[in-house]
């Protein structure tokens, strides 16, 4: 079942930005902040330029987080290591479009082990890759820079892009939902949700403030505005 749009945006605290010497007080910073959702970056050096973290980290998240853990893939042949992440406690799985040639059976691998699917759309991939398997998805992520690094610059064409994506799923009757990744910030935040998106992921413009639980609670204030734009 989709992870359907919702009338409140999302907050998605990236742990890639967090302090990893002191990972359980940062989480425990932005639940109490209103995060809905923790997003856990996943790098291989190979997939993306960047190494970050793996399956044990997962499951030590899994013991002290309160909220899900959105556990993005951004490596090669993820079919290979969906189990791992879906047993060390991942709710939420994406993969790229451009890391497996045999999408519609990961997204159906990782929803036959109990975790929602999502598909994940790098900022030069387009929208229609995702037409034949709108069916298998329970969300989508948006890159709104190109993945690998934290702190980049938001994609201002991210939100025609999230505009596409809500009209190819409404077409199609889907009730997933849209996630954007990359950039976000209190600047953007409503216009990303009045494009069409509802999962937040924020990493600098959380982590990288000196108080990631008013950060938090501001850029869900700030995001809300954009509510009454959603369509």
């Amino acid at each position: 079942m989709a992870i359907e749009v919702s009338a409140l945006p999302i907050i998605a605290p990236s742990i890639l930005s967090a302090d990893f010497a002191d990972l359980g007080r940062g989480i425990a910073d932005v639940e109490r902040g209103g995060a809905g959702l923790i997003h856990v970056d996943v790098m291989d050096g190979h997939f993306v330029p960047n190494i970050t973290i793996g399956v044990p980290v997962v499951r030590s998240l899994k013991r002290i987080a309160s909220r899900p853990l959105d556990v993005h893939l951004m490596i090669e042949h993820p079919d290979q290591f969906v189990a791992a992440f879906v047993e060390a406690g991942a709710s939420m799985v994406s993969v790229h479009v451009e890391a497996t040639p045999h999408l519609q059976r990961t997204l159906s691998l990782i929803r036959s082990l109990g975790a929602k699917a999502g598909a994940v759309l790098n900022p030069s991939t387009p929208t229609a890759t995702l037409e034949d398997v709108i069916a298998d998805l329970d969300f989508v992520l948006v890159m709104s820079v190109n993945p690998g690094f934290g702190g980049q610059s938001f994609i201002p064409n991210s939100l025609e892009k999230i505009r596409r994506t809500r009209r190819m799923l409404n077409a199609a009757g889907s009730t997933a939902a849209i996630e954007i990744d990359g950039g976000v910030d209190h600047r953007n935040a409503a216009e990303v949700v009045a494009a069409g998106a509802t999962i937040l992921v924020a990493g600098n413009a959380i982590f990288g403030s000196p108080d990631s639980e008013q950060a938090t609670r501001a850029l869900l204030e700030a995001a809300s505005q954009g509510c009454s734009g959603n369509s």
